[in-house]
């Protein structure tokens, strides 16, 4: 790995460990909570999307397939919450496996539709299997304990998401900078010329986004046990469109720019909440601005701004 990245890494860590004693009240400590989950979702996104260059516009669904089995299988089959959360990484990740395949012979807007159609089919299963899931109302998810010890309060998932945000950071940068990751750089160059080079694209192809939908589901649980409840708005099409956008206005195939996206978007609805019901014209003449001065997102056009390179 770069000696910049590290840097940057050791940043990311500084900052966590600095954060709680400096917000001043339990909302702030929840919104940075959010932030951090969202950070990680858009980690695994970014490695599919900005490095691999391909779209996946039904990302929510695994986060909903994770968050729901960490509700359903405690609740109603009494598995313990640590082996209900593997098992939904497991499912997610044989579920992507299973349709990455066929997916990703698809490009360009068909891809898009494909991973959108499957996306909604989650949400879909998840309203209407109301015995199973409480349907649109959605259910309660029992408490997560480690070792002994119930998470309770914010500041105890504080320093959980913030530990998993640090860990995600460092193995995000270590897989961009090994073969895997410079296989995916070309693959999103050229497929034709990284087949030549002897790349696999298929298997590179359906490993990112298993590894995608596996950071997704994983924090779908963590999400589901942070509220205490989940409903299929886990994994509706606009929660898909607000991660897609995250990675697009922070920057694409840049690790820190997937952190700034994830908490500039979780922030913003918050800071326009003054505009009494016109928030959502503010949040989007903003992200049009963004896109039109800075279309490759915030981070890469600043570092290339500053002579620090993408």
């Amino acid at each position: 790995m770069k000696k910049n990245a590290y840097v940057g890494l050791y940043i990311v860590i500084a900052i966590l460990l600095v954060l709680p004693f400096v917000l001043p009240n339990s909302f702030y400590v929840d919104l940075a909570i959010r932030m951090a989950i969202n950070a990680v979702i858009v980690l695994g996104l970014n490695l599919l999307i900005g490095f691999a260059g391909q779209i996946s516009m039904g990302h929510a669904g695994f986060l909903g397939i994770g968050a729901y089995a960490s509700a359903v299988l405690p609740t109603h089959f009494g598995w313990h919450p640590l082996l209900a959360m593997g098992a939904g990484a497991v499912a997610t990740g044989l579920l992507a496996a299973l349709v990455a395949r066929p997916i990703f012979k698809l490009k360009g807007h068909y891809l898009a539709m494909a991973t959108l159609g499957l996306g909604i089919i989650i949400n879909i299963v998840l309203r209407t299997e109301a015995a199973l899931t409480g349907g649109p109302d959605g259910m309660p998810v029992p408490a997560l304990g480690l070792l002994g010890f119930e998470l309770s309060s914010d500041k105890h998932w504080y320093w959980v998401v913030a530990l998993l945000l640090s860990v995600s950071v460092w193995a995000s940068l270590n897989l961009i900078d090994s073969p895997f990751g410079r296989a995916l750089r070309a693959l999103h160059g050229s497929e034709v010329a990284s087949q030549v080079a002897g790349v696999d694209v298929v298997r590179y192809k359906v490993s990112i986004f298993v590894i995608s939908a596996v950071f997704a589901s994983l924090m779908g649980s963590v999400t589901a046990h942070y509220v205490g409840f989940v409903t299929p708005n886990f994994a509706d099409f606009f929660h898909s469109i607000e991660l897609v956008t995250m990675v697009v206005i922070g920057g694409m195939a840049s690790v820190y720019g997937s952190l700034v996206g994830a908490v500039l978007l979780t922030a913003l609805p918050q800071a326009l909440a003054t505009f009494e019901g016109w928030e959502t014209v503010a949040f989007g003449t903003i992200l049009m601005i963004c896109m039109i001065f800075m279309p490759r997102g915030l981070v890469p056009t600043l570092a290339a701004k500053f002579g620090k390179g993408a």
